[in-house]
């Protein structure tokens, strides 16, 4: 489909189809002004947010080549899309990739997800998620909303995750989670040195200076609830514990962020900092992502009534980055960081203003 150069340019990609690009000319009434916020006017149909994502992943070429969203146009530039269309439709199929199952049965899958896996699929990543790999390996779940799963983790955060294998389990886990009486477990490992347990009750919500991000709000956003309390200090760091009484986005990064305590090596909402021992950074560096695991899960199971629970071994990476850390300190340390005491939740929590 081609387009010439219009004074008043107006474009809808909505009859596209799969095989189809779109290509036209910037007019001259957009010089200086940023690609996405002109990109956004022209076509009409797409959010600029969707626009900026297409643009960072190759999708919108300018004079054939990528652009970015901040970039300014000189005007007369040729554009061509390529929708990912055929992506989406695909997003939804089995592939072959290894799940590391801590449990199965006949309602239930409970799986320990690995750094770098994302659990559905969505802009940027539509394809090697955790569904296409329940579909390959689960292939009755392509007749369960959502493959089965009730309940996400952030790509690069590890742990615990319950998928139901039929349609009354999955809606008994929703509603366990709505009701909250799924308990969920992490460990992290923050900056600094927090009160030693604390409830954070903040609402959370899009941040209103960056929309990719969450942010704690006074006004507006959704009830969200984190139980903490440190399980060691060191120096500059804390190794703590979380219980999420609700399940935002991004709870405890941003919860923790509000505290003053941001996690180790979060990108998003931490401050890298260089002022730590060399066998620390290299910790960090090998970490690569937020220092934060899903360690334990229970709740009750859908067919028994049966409160059953799992947990997991810390991953490597934050066992690694511990270790440094007593090192730095030359301290005496036990090698099993997760056989700590973490089932004493009925305590009294004085809150962390």
């Amino acid at each position: 489909m081609n387009l010439h150069n219009q004074p008043q340019l107006k474009i809808t990609i909505a009859d596209l189809t799969d095989s189809e690009t779109l290509a036209f000319i910037i007019p001259n009434s957009y010089i200086g002004i940023r690609t996405d916020v002109a990109l956004a006017e022209i076509i009409t149909d797409l959010s600029r947010s969707k626009l900026t994502n297409w643009l960072k992943e190759g999708y919108v070429l300018i004079n054939g080549r990528q652009a970015r969203p901040k970039d300014k146009l000189a005007g007369n530039e040729e554009v061509v899309v390529t929708s990912p269309f055929n992506e989406e439709q695909h997003a939804f199929s089995p592939e072959d990739i290894d799940l590391d199952i801590i449990y199965e049965d006949n309602h239930i899958i409970v799986i320990n997800k690995p750094a770098g896996l994302t659990v559905h699929p969505g802009n940027g990543n539509w394809s090697g998620t955790l569904l296409n790999g329940l579909l390959y390996h689960y292939p009755e779940l392509n007749n369960i909303p959502r493959a089965g799963i009730v309940h996400r983790l952030d790509k690069d955060t590890t742990g615990l995750m319950v998928v139901a294998r039929t349609l009354t389990a999955q809606i008994s886990l929703v509603q366990q989670l709505q009701e909250r009486t799924v308990s969920r477990i992490y460990r992290a490992i923050v900056e600094g040195k927090p009160h030693k347990e604390g409830i954070i009750n903040k609402n959370i919500g899009r941040d209103l200076h960056n929309r990719i991000k969450m942010a704690t709000l006074e006004f507006g956003g959704k009830e969200a609830v984190t139980r903490y309390r440190v399980l060691k200090y060191f120096k500059e760091m804390s190794y703590i514990e979380c219980k999420l009484e609700t399940g935002r986005t991004h709870q405890i990064r941003v919860h923790m962020k509000d505290r003053g305590h941001p996690l180790i090596g979060d990108q998003t909402y931490g401050i890298r900092k260089v002022n730590y021992s060399p066998e620390v950074l290299n910790a960090i560096d090998e970490l690569d992502r937020q220092a934060l695991h899903a360690i334990k899960l229970s709740f009750t199971h859908p067919e028994t009534n049966q409160l059953v629970a799992f947990k997991t071994r810390l991953p490597e990476d934050m066992r690694n980055l511990l270790k440094a850390l007593a090192f730095n300190e030359e301290a005496e340390i036990e090698d099993e960081w997760d056989d700590e005491d973490n089932d004493n939740w009925e305590v009294i929590y004085a809150y962390d203003h």
